[in-house]
């Protein structure tokens, strides 16, 4: 039976307009292209979506990112290609949203004292790992694991691990480490306050917004913040 191929990822037709472009431009290694923010006007494409190619391209060292220059194209010779179908950051969030929102919701119909001790344990432990950022996401993954065990659904606690894991991948660690240091985990550590008190309320609709609301949060974290394009203006100025 004849199957067709899995639609190439977003961030990845983004990726090939960019490298298209910049063929076009007859730009070669070593070369600036233009600024993020001229780069989605004429790809037509989000910021959000521009940012996931853009860093994909330099995990596979197609361009590299230069904090306080720009975006320049390197030569690609010393990494490898990403799977064709590996997710992006911002798919998995969206996945992690709905999933995790509703295990959330089942959850606080079933809490224990056990498991708020735990989850009391785990947000003391990440209140003393702000400024140690891989530690943080060590303890922020161990979080969502305690939440989703309070089902005692072995399936959609590894569930919760396996999609968490993706996080640790090359392409979402080079995607974090733009946006990510103690100001974030701050922001997060709150929203995991947020989560456990609607737990320990046995609120099932505040507990699923509160979960909705903390991974909609660590999106816009992502999304929001500036990537190279206030130090692109600021050096533009100086010229």
């Amino acid at each position: 039976m004849f199957t067709e191929g899995r639609p190439r990822r977003q961030y990845r037709q983004v990726a090939d307009q960019i490298l298209l472009l910049a063929a076009a431009r007859g730009l070669g290694s070593g070369q600036r292209l233009p600024s993020e923010r001229d780069l989605a006007e004429m790809l037509s494409v989000s910021r959000p979506s521009l940012r996931e190619a853009l860093i994909a391209l330099e995990v596979e060292g197609q361009v590299e990112i230069r904090m306080g220059s720009g975006i320049y194209l390197a030569s690609g010779a010393e990494r490898g290609m990403l799977r064709a179908d590996a997710e992006g950051p911002l798919e998995l969030l969206e996945a992690r949203c709905i999933i995790e929102s509703a295990i959330a919701e089942e959850v606080a119909s079933h809490v224990t004292p056990a498991l708020l001790a735990r989850i009391d344990d785990n947000l003391r432990q990440m209140r003393a790992a702000m400024d140690d950022t891989p530690l943080a996401i060590r303890i922020d993954g161990t979080f969502h694991e305690i939440v989703a065990s309070g089902l005692g659904n072995q399936v959609l606690v590894g569930l919760t691990a396996q999609m968490f894991q993706k996080r640790l991948t090359p392409f979402f660690a080079r995607f974090s480490s733009y946006f990510e240091g103690p100001h974030t985990w701050g922001d997060a550590l709150a929203e995991h306050g947020r989560i456990r008190d609607a737990l320990a309320a046995r609120d099932p609709a505040a507990a699923r917004e509160a979960m909705r609301h903390h991974l909609t949060q660590s999106q816009r974290r992502f999304t929001e913040s500036v990537l190279v394009e206030r130090a692109e203006g600021a050096a533009l100025q100086g010229i």
